[in-house]
């Protein structure tokens, strides 16, 4: 087995994308080989596919591993036969579709979807790092740490996919086994970050490795003495019934969801109920809900992403308004109460332009309102000639790239 690749340093800015070539005699034959060279390329993603030439996503873009043949049948039925177990490529063949997920030991893991497509057979492999990230390390908003001391509520992290939703919960998971002696139990399908239990005693389920069903571990989840529960994403109705139970029964419950705001996000979930029940579920929810952080990935001016946040902390001014269905005065809450840890995805951009961090154009592009950003900017003050490629890290420790997981 080739020796684990060390990666890059912080200290050493990574160069601009290139098309992947170079550094290996032969195309790679086994999974495990390309999974390599693309950790020694810090790409975030692999994709497979027959009779396409394997890319890699590096820094968000999917370059294309151009020293790799396209993959033929043969290799593509090679490579199902070393991720997948014969039950597995069995229900492969069953269902069109597996989710999964492989480990090398003292290297890294990955999670692993298995799909058919018009040009055939897929597979799409998410690079995670046995090492847990900090909050500190990801320069995540330092509510995050108050956010997971309480006993009980529900803590949302929304984002579109490839945010990096899993992998701030994996933050926030490994403050509370730093900090604090609870039992926390997640139910993930598949476990992306493995959490060795440290203060906390930490029990990870999978979906189809330990338990059959989804909804089975949920049902059985408020049985297991837990203090925290880790819902991967609040998918449907059993999933967000259950949260809400867990939370108003004694529980942190910390979850996922699809949306691009804060505020939506009482939306999103209020959609899931009939129109006659959305009234009862609007207090039910808001009296459960502790916060929504609302997450996108921008890329930085040193060539890395970083993750930028919209803070809602339902205080009891903001119940009052989410109760009242009153958004625009939940807004402009969030942009007001900073004190509290709150706010606004514009602000939140004008300050990572404003140090450096992140270029005007890329701004522009993550935010929903482009003229209140250039307003923004505009009054602070904005100077190009201190826009230049300074690391930036609330913690004091040097920028660290986000890979969404």
């Amino acid at each position: 087995m080739n020796s684990p690749v060390p990666p890059r340093s912080s200290a050493t800015p990574p160069p601009p994308p290139a098309p992947i070539s170079g550094g290996r005699s032969k195309p790679a034959s086994t999974i495990e080989q390309m999974v390599r060279d693309a950790h020694a390329r810090q790409a975030s993603d692999i994709h497979i596919r027959v009779n396409e030439v394997p890319r890699f996503r590096i820094r968000g873009q999917m370059l294309p591993f151009k020293e790799h043949p396209p993959v033929t049948t043969a290799l593509f039925e090679q490579f199902l036969a070393e991720v997948l177990t014969p039950q597995q490529r069995k229900r492969f063949e069953d269902e069109k579709e597996l989710d999964t997920a492989i480990f090398y030991p003292g290297f890294l893991r990955c999670r692993v979807n298995c799909f058919e497509s018009l040009n055939g057979g897929a597979i799409v492999l998410r690079l995670i790092s046995l090492e847990v990230p900090s909050i500190d390390g990801l320069g995540l908003p330092q509510v995050m740490k108050q956010l997971v001391g309480h006993p009980q509520g529900l803590v949302l992290i929304t984002g579109p996919t490839g945010s990096g939703k899993s992998t701030s919960l994996a933050a926030m998971i490994r403050h509370l086994n730093d900090t604090m002696t609870r039992h926390v139990v997640t139910i993930e399908d598949p476990i992306e970050y493995v959490h060795s239990s440290n203060r906390c005693l930490v029990s990870q389920r999978e979906v189809g490795l330990h338990t059959l069903e989804f909804h089975q571990a949920l049902r059985a989840v408020l049985r297991e003495d837990p203090d925290v529960i880790l819902i991967g994403e609040m998918r449907d109705r059993i999933t967000v019934d259950t949260a809400l139970k867990a939370a108003q029964t004694g529980h942190l419950v910390l979850a996922t969801l699809h949306t691009r705001n804060a505020i939506n996000a009482l939306n999103r979930l209020l959609n899931i109920y009939h129109p006659e029940e959305q009234h009862a579920m609007r207090i039910q929810i808001t009296e459960s809900l502790l916060a929504v952080l609302a997450q996108q990935l921008v890329s930085t001016t040193d060539g890395r992403r970083t993750a930028v946040h919209e803070v809602l902390i339902n205080t009891p001014a903001m119940a009052d308004y989410l109760l009242k269905g009153q958004e625009t005065d939940a807004f402009q809450l969030m942009e007001t109460d900073t004190g509290n840890g709150m706010q606004i995805m514009n602000q939140a951009l004008c300050d990572l332009v404003l140090l450096g961090k992140i270029s005007p154009d890329d701004a522009v592009q993550a935010s929903s309102d482009p003229g209140d950003l250039r307003r923004r900017v505009r009054n602070e003050g904005y100077d190009p000639s201190r826009s230049t490629n300074r690391e930036f890290d609330p913690s004091g420790g040097p920028t660290r790239d986000y890979h969404p997981v």
